[in-house]
């Protein structure tokens, strides 16, 4: 079953009296519970692909379906309102919040997003550090791990509000190889646990063949498609 769907999609940008076309008539569809990459150079369009799923930027045109649910229209609290329910977000350089521990990040969420009673909250922070091998760090801070723990931290944060998708922008770009190939390994693990459809942009041609499927792009078009 579809879970992101978009058609005729769209995407330009005014830098000053310039338009740049970032996407171009864009159709994709991603089934429910796969591990998908977008793939290509930089400027190719894969953030700004990510951006619109996740809904954290309008295309120009087309429209664009997640979770059977007409995003492209959406206005700004709507927008956060469904990002909250229904997407997790890992980033490449952690985002993690510098004054709340590991447990207290992961717990953010489900206090500003779900607003999930104590002990629920409690449960579920403790389930998601443990699945990540993080429980015997969730008191120290971000400035006390290392990036590969960082990157651990944000995968549960991103998993604990149960979404159905999880969007991660170049999540291993600032991890050696050891640590990049852990994080991946760690995401593919938790979508067969979860069911959870992941999808994420690399320019590590080694992280890309752990994905199943993967769309490669060249100035704001899909020009292959790859199943692994």
């Amino acid at each position: 079953m579809a879970l992101v769907q978009l058609q005729n999609v769209s995407k330009t940008y005014l830098m000053g009296e310039v338009s740049v076309q970032s996407l171009k008539d864009v159709e994709l569809e991603i089934n429910e519970q796969t591990f998908v990459s977008f793939v290509g150079p930089s400027g190719s369009g894969k953030t700004t692909l990510l951006n619109l799923i996740g809904c954290l930027d309008k295309p120009t045109s087309g429209e664009i379906s997640v979770d059977n649910t007409l995003v492209n229209h959406f206005n700004s609290k709507e927008a956060a309102l469904f990002r909250g329910k229904h997407l997790g977000f890992i980033f490449q350089n952690f985002n993690l919040l510098s004054v709340l521990t590991a447990y207290e990040n992961v717990e953010y969420p489900l206090i500003m997003v779900q607003n999930v009673p104590a002990e629920k909250r409690r449960e579920r922070v403790l389930y998601y550090l443990n699945a990540v091998g993080m429980a015997d760090q969730k008191d120290k801070f971000p400035s006390q791990l290392s990036g590969g723990q960082k990157q651990r931290v944000a995968v549960a944060r991103a998993l604990v509000a149960d979404p159905k998708l999880v969007l991660a922008d170049e999540p291993t770009a600032n991890l050696d190889h050891v640590s990049a190939y852990k994080v991946i390994e760690l995401m593919r693990k938790m979508q067969n646990e979860l069911k959870t459809t992941f999808i994420f942009s690399t320019h590590d041609p080694k992280i890309v063949k752990e994905a199943e499927i993967v769309y490669s792009l060249e100035d704001g078009k899909i020009v292959n498609k790859q199943i692994n």
